[in-house]
Formats: C-alpha cells, sequence, structure tokens
C-alpha cells in the first residue's frame, strides 16, 4: 500500500499556497480507537473476489479486487469475478448506478448502530460520506446522485453525525476528493499507475469536490476531515476553492478538527498505514486502517478465515497503539444497515476487553521502544503519566519476562475484570507469573508505577 504523505506535488515554485500550521490535537491521539463505517451502493451487491492480499497476481489485482467498494470499477473490467456475476444476477441493462433503485435502508436505526460502535471502544466515528462510487450519503446541493434523493431516501450521514455527537463521540467524514467515477468518463483502474491517471484533475472538477467538501464542513463541523487518494491537481494552488484555501477555513471553523495525509499536497495531519504491519514507533501520530476482513464495505464471500476474531483484533489494537498509532477499524455493514454477524461478535470481544483493560489503551503514549520477547514470552507496552502497562500478548503461556531495566520494580499489578488488581512479584530473571483467569484472555495488562 502507498504512503500518502510523500505525494506532494505539483510544484508550484515561488507561487506555492500558504498551508495551515495546524498540529494534531491532543484529543485524537488520546482516543486510540475508531471505526470506519464503508456503506454505498457496492452495499448492494455487496461481493468482492474473496481472498487475501497475496491471493492473485499482482497484474490481476484489480480485475479480482478483494475491495467490495470497489465493485463500481471491478464490475467494468470485462470478464472479472465482479462483471461476470453482475451480468447473472442483475442483468445486462442494469448499470452499477442502477443499484441505488434496489438499496433498501428502511430499517436502518442510527442510533442503535453508533450504540454498536460505541460497546465496542469507539471514541470517534468516521463514515464514508462518498467513495469513489460518487454517490452522496447526504443530502447535497451538487449532485441528484445521493441517497436523499436515490435509494433509502434518508440523510443517511446527518442521522450518523446526531447519534455519534449524542453518544459522546466524535464525528468524523470520510470523502473521496479525486476519485469519483459517476461525474468521470475514464476506462476501469487496472493498476495503480491508472489510480492516478484515470482520474480528473480539471478545474472544474477540483470546483465540485471543494463545494462538496464546503458542504460537509459547514454541515456537519466534523472532527476529522479524512480524504482519500489525493485532490485533483487543478484544485491544489493558490485559489480561493482550492485545497489549501479549503484547509484554513476548516481549521478556522473547527479549530480542534484534524486531517489525514491523503491529499497529495505538502500538509498534513496524521499519517495513514491501510493494511499494513508498522515494525517500529512511528514517531508522528499515525493511523492504522483495515477492514475486520479483507475488505471495507461488505463482502458477502468472506468467511471466518478471512475475518479478524475477537482475539486478533485485540492484539492488532495493542500493537498499533505501543508504536504511537490510532487504530481505525472498518466496520461494512450490510446494505439495510446491519451489521454482519462475525464483524459484530469481534467488536464485541474488543469492548468486553476493554471494559477491563481500556486504562492500558486509552490517553497513552509510547515507552521506549514498543515490546520485547524474552524467553518466549512476548509482551507490548505503553505509558501513562508514572505508570508503564507491560501487555502480555500471549498469556496463556503463564508468564511474561521482564527486560532488565524493569526487574527493580519487585511487583507487578495485574488487571482484571473485578475491578481490582492482582499483585505479583517479579521472579528470578525478571520472570512474572500471569494470574490463572487471565491465562484465557486475548491480552492481559500488568502495571508498574513510577516507571516514567
Amino acid at each position: 500500500m502507498l504512503n500518502f504523505e510523500t505525494r506532494v506535488g505539483p510544484d508550484f515554485g515561488t507561487n506555492a499556497p500558504s498551508y495551515p500550521l495546524n498540529d494534531v490535537p491532543e484529543w485524537y491521539r488520546d482516543a486510540k480507537l475508531g471505526f470506519f463505517i464503508h456503506w454505498g451502493l457496492y452495499s448492494v451487491p455487496a461481493w468482492a473476489t474473496a481472498h487475501d492480499e497475496g491471493g492473485v497476481p499482482t497484474e490481476d489485482a484489480y480485475a479480482h479486487h478483494q475491495y467490495a467498494e470497489w465493485y463500481g470499477n471491478t464490475v467494468r473490467i470485462h470478464g472479472s469475478p465482479s462483471w461476470v456475476r453482475h451480468q447473472e444476477k442483475y442483468g445486462t441493462g442494469t448499470s452499477y448506478e442502477d443499484l441505488a433503485e434496489h438499496w433498501d435502508a428502511g430499517n436502518f436505526d442510527a442510533t442503535e448502530f453508533v450504540g454498536k460502535l460505541r460497546a465496542a471502544g469507539a471514541q470517534y466515528i468516521v463514515p464514508t460520506t462518498k467513495h469513489h462510487e460518487g454517490f452522496c450519503l447526504w443530502d447535497t446541493e451538487t449532485t441528484e446522485f445521493n441517497a436523499a434523493k436515490r435509494g433509502p431516501k434518508r440523510d443517511l450521514i446527518a442521522e450518523l453525525g446526531e447519534a455519534t455527537r449524542a453518544s459522546g463521540a466524535r464525528f468524523g467524514v470520510y470523502f473521496s476528493g479525486a476519485l469519483d467515477w459517476h461525474v468521470s468518463n475514464f476506462p476501469p483502474i487496472e493498476s495503480d499507475t491508472d489510480l492516478f491517471r484515470f482520474r480528473r484533475n480539471d478545474e472544474q472538477f477540483a470546483k465540485y469536490s471543494a463545494q462538496q467538501l464546503e458542504e460537509l464542513v459547514a454541515r456537519f463541523a466534523p472532527d476529522i476531515l479524512w480524504n482519500d487518494i489525493e485532490w485533483p491537481d487543478g484544485g491544489k494552488g493558490t485559489e480561493d476553492y482550492a485545497v489549501a484555501a479549503l484547509l484554513r477555513r476548516y481549521f478556522a471553523a473547527v479549530p480542534e478538527g484534524v486531517v489525514n495525509d491523503r491529499w497529495g499536497v505538502p500538509y498534513h495531519g496524521f499519517l495513514t498505514r491501510e493494511y499494513r504491519h508498522v515494525e517500529n514507533i512511528i514517531e508522528q501520530p499515525w493511523e492504522s486502517t483495515r477492514g475486520l476482513g479483507y475488505s471495507f464495505g461488505y463482502n458477502q464471500d468472506e468467511g471466518p478465515e478471512h475475518s479478524l476474531s475477537g482475539e486478533a483484533l485485540i492484539r492488532l489494537l495493542v500493537d498499533v497503539v505501543s508504536k504511537n498509532g490510532n487504530l481505525l477499524i472498518n466496520v461494512g455493514p450490510r446494505a439495510d444497515g446491519a451489521i454482519p454477524e462475525l464483524q459484530e461478535a469481534a467488536m464485541a470481544a474488543m469492548g468486553d476487553w476493554l471494559e477491563t483493560n481500556g486504562e492500558a489503551i486509552y490517553g497513552t503514549r509510547p515507552w521506549t521502544r514498543p515490546g520485547d520477547g524474552l524467553d518466549g514470552s512476548a509482551i507490548s507496552y505503553t505509558t501513562k503519566a508514572k505508570d508503564l502497562f507491560v501487555l502480555a500478548v500471549d498469556p496463556a503461556a503463564g508468564f511474561i519476562t521482564l527486560p532488565q531495566e524493569l526487574c527493580s520494580a519487585g511487583q507487578v499489578s495485574w488487571l482484571n475484570s473485578s475491578g481490582t488488581t492482582a499483585t505479583a512479584t517479579v521472579g528470578a530473571g525478571g520472570v512474572v507469573e500471569i494470574p490463572e483467569e487471565l491465562r484465557t484472555s486475548a491480552v492481559a495488562v500488568a502495571t508498574i508505577a513510577g516507571v516514567n
């Protein structure tokens, strides 16, 4: 996957625009866990080739795209599995955009939906307001191709925003800035090179994207602007509709807001890493994002073998946080807004774990290194104030081995679901026994006071 912070063109020389100076706010760094919601027309067919990242040859990756939200592109690649399936299911006369008439969200309850994300530990929620398909999920004045006019006949972003804020969580918006297949006339994307070649960079489209983004800011004052796959080059200059001016106005309206790194300009907020394992601490604030399966949009062909279990999800969260990151995990609902059972089970497991161990996640910062693996034990670290949290990622082993510089602590306190702590002595060689009742947990957490 690409590192978007390295894409900062075009070069305007001495006429370069002036970008904001806003840093990533502390509330974002403290939050640690957010939820993406990928929901759109692609949720109607809800289908993609089910495989992991290395499942098909590189040259076939787009024809067999693992992301169900890319159905609007994949279905246009003649002979692709999505193309074949679409003809069989909907017939040759049904276009991708006709799927709007098949989208029924009549039973969707935003308060109930958001409640499940909050119960899973979400501190911020970021729905897709417009993905690459160009279908807007809010009542926009820019196009009739939106959820208030077609399909659900509801302003889904307004409902999600109201429910999120009522729950006490922060609300962000995902926006596809430079890819919009509804107002473009390019061939389908079949390579990473096409990803940047087959997109509009003209002034008219830049103004269209700018108007939509300004609507989102004016209506929802989002705490997070999560842009995807850059911005049209025609809107990267010094003009009033260009991205530099848009960002300045956004921060004027939302001073504690934050943006990501996918604008294709020299300014960014937090870094993003998509379906990537990060080896060590990244000093800049960053965010790991992925689906609970191998797709963001719901893929009905994915089974347990493609999906994160509750234990795997908890360990992913611990790994990311220990390296100075936030986890933006994605839920991909069915067209009717229901969360698939596999996803909901993993979410519930993470929420239960955070009820006991959230102190070692929320509001923490990384230690001098993310973890250690000594004498058969694997541990991660987080810190808060004067406390160091030692997170045993294989508690079934029955013990952890602390590094030499922590052995002088003498004892540790294990967090448990009763709300109390169990004290354990640091033995010879730094070995600490994990209490029996914690050995079936996904991750067991010990606290060492006075380390920082």
